[in-house]
């Protein structure tokens, strides 16, 4: 059986933890920051852990992830 390919705008945008948890860029960052609270432009910082429902899809897209 052939190898399963890795989807590639999956490997760019999202990586693996060690304990197999989903990392993502937080959402609602790329414009629009005037009329955002100072409150979400804080929380919005860094990475995210995607929520196991979204997760279990990324997985899909990189079988060797893991």
């Amino acid at each position: 059986m052939p190898k399963m390919k890795t989807k590639s705008s999956a490997k760019k945008r999202f990586k693996m933890t060690a304990t197999g948890k989903v990392r993502a860029g937080q959402a609602g960052k790329r414009h629009g920051m005037i009329k955002r609270t100072k409150k979400f432009i804080r929380d919005a910082r860094g990475n995210t852990v995607l929520c196991e429902a979204d997760a279990k899809i990324v997985k899909k897209y990189m079988p060797y992830a893991r």
